[in-house]
């Protein structure tokens, strides 16, 4: 189950989520030839990535800026991708360009620190910008939290589209971030979940100064929950398959 859009469009161009996106893109590209060399991949890594070891050593500090922009393969940054889009723009447009490029950075950096504190000495590299999206997420719940989201359901065969609050959505990935991380190792599973739920959190707090700014709860009545823009509605076209009655 993964979002796959929302209803909200903006009432100006996300200039920053569009940088954003393509930034991960060109580091990708630019990472490609190394994927198929492991030597070349594990010095990337391990000079770029987040290495909890070496920043309790206060070295290669920089790497809490350059791992945020690289991923571990195609569905890795296509994932990641798709949820910066999808919660990316609206909160630019609350936040201000400004505002987001200095709020998503400080969501990178706490999710960073919270995957780097329960073990300090782990020489496993982190990378990926799931922490600073989670903290997107994060302050998205805050100040729109029943604005709709297609989310694509798969089970075995089956699959449909259901709009969906995205409180839901969101608390249901949170839920599954925390329960994630309780249940394994730091870095055993290969997946950086105290950073998702550190990011998240972050993101969170950070917006709570401009939700109160904006009348708190009197906000969420102004805009019944929603980003402050019309709704979009999108429609299938209908097959032009006939119908076979059994």
């Amino acid at each position: 189950m993964f979002p796959i859009r929302d209803h909200n469009p903006t009432g100006r161009r996300p200039y920053v989520t569009y940088t954003l996106i393509i930034t991960n893109i060109l580091v990708f590209l630019l990472m490609l030839p190394s994927y198929g060399d492991e030597k070349a991949l594990f010095w990337i890594y391990n000079e770029w990535g987040l290495v909890p070891a070496w920043i309790s050593q206060g070295q290669h500090l920089s790497s809490f800026l350059t791992s945020m922009f690289m991923h571990g393969g195609f569905m890795h940054l296509a994932g990641n991708m798709l949820f910066l889009w999808i919660f990316g723009d609206n909160l630019e447009d609350e936040l201000g360009h400004v505002g987001f490029i200095i709020f998503y950075i400080a969501a990178g950096l706490g999710a960073a620190a919270l995957q780097i504190l329960p073990a300090p000495q782990s020489h496993v590299p982190m990378i990926g910008a799931s922490g600073a999206i989670a903290g997107v997420m994060g302050g998205y719940l805050l100040l729109f939290p029943k604005a709709r989201v297609d989310v694509l359901f798969i089970f075995v065969v089956f699959f449909r589209i259901f709009p969906i609050p995205a409180w839901i959505m969101l608390l249901f990935w949170m839920g599954i971030q925390i329960f994630n991380a309780a249940h394994t190792g730091v870095g055993s599973a290969g997946i950086a979940y105290w950073a998702h739920a550190g990011g998240f959190v972050v993101g969170f707090l950070w917006v709570i100064p401009v939700w109160l700014r904006r009348g708190g709860t009197a906000f969420w009545a102004q805009t019944q929950g929603k980003p402050p823009h019309p709704e979009a509605s999108y429609r299938l076209n209908k097959s032009r398959i006939p119908t076979v009655r059994r």
